[in-house]
């Protein structure tokens, strides 16, 4: 099990709505990564085919034709360092009190090769760029365990380090996108904020306020929408090398009451306490 930088953007909308958007933000993906990078995807029958034109043809039929999608690309493995993963739902749950419901989900992994070779300037600006042509009510960019959680090595791994390394996130997609709603997944390197959190929050203006760690910036996108960058790298916070990761607290501070909870049961299964202890890890 290896770390990796993953972008996840959660989507209260249908596929029908957003599909256009998300073959927008895979295009920005393919241009930055190289067209050969990513070589497989995830037929019907779950079995991996060869990501050539009639490959990328199906995908793109698809995306475009069905009232749902269930999208999966790789690199050479199913455990390959980048990956595109998408779950369009054919219609969301509309919005509730709680702010949690089922939505439309995506995600981007790079490998941290990928940013060591560009630099974090540049990884950002790629990150940016796939966030900007998505209607997103949050999203989380920054490091985490790369490999299929449906392996028993890979999930023992993970429930072993996820404590010591707070910094290192824990991904789900499937899971996470049945029950997030337009809720929050806590502080990552990169924290996008979209409606209805950041006008909660009180706009851009009055979140940076509230925000006083030297390292932490808040950038205003299209009005609606806000991106929390923690720092010029994203960190582990290694807990043995008294890593503390000051500016994600206090962002988890704030962003407590919208935050969603459960998924070190759901995503982990953690027994009740040790899910507290993880998704509280900034908190306590």
């Amino acid at each position: 099990m290896s770390a990796g930088l993953s972008a996840s953007f959660y989507l209260p909308y249908a596929h029908s709505s957003v599909a256009t958007a998300v073959l927008q933000s895979l295009e920005v993906y393919q241009r930055a990564v190289g067209p050969r990078v990513l070589t497989s995807y995830e037929g019907d029958d779950g079995e991996w085919q060869p990501l050539d034109s009639h490959g990328w043809a199906e995908v793109h039929r698809g995306m475009q034709e069905e009232p749902w999608a269930n999208v999966h690309l790789s690199g050479a493995s199913p455990e390959a360092a980048f990956r595109f993963d998408y779950l369009g739902r054919e219609r969301v749950d509309a919005p509730s009190v709680s702010g949690l419901g089922e939505v439309s989900a995506v995600s981007f992994w790079l490998s941290t090769e990928y940013m060591e070779q560009r630099g974090p300037r540049q990884t950002r600006e790629l990150l940016m760029a796939l966030a900007a042509p998505l209607p997103f009510a949050s999203g989380n960019a920054g490091l985490a365990f790369s490999g299929s959680l449906d392996v028993a090595a890979n999930i023992r791994q993970v429930r072993r380090d996820c404590v010591r390394y707070p910094g290192l996130d824990v991904l789900r997609l499937s899971m996470t996108s049945l029950r997030i709603g337009t809720r929050v997944r806590g502080p990552s390197w990169l924290t996008f904020l979209g409606a209805p959190v950041l006008s909660q929050l009180g706009g851009a203006d009055q979140l940076r306020s509230r925000l006083n760690a030297p390292s932490t910036t808040v950038q205003a996108e299209k009005g609606t929408s806000a991106v929390v960058t923690l720092g010029d790298w994203p960190a582990t916070g290694d807990s043995e090398h008294g890593e503390p990761l000051s500016s994600y607290r206090e962002l988890a501070r704030v962003l407590e009451p919208w935050t969603l909870w459960g998924e070190g049961e759901s995503i982990l299964g953690l027994d009740p306490e040790a899910a507290r202890r993880w998704e509280r890890r900034f908190l306590d």
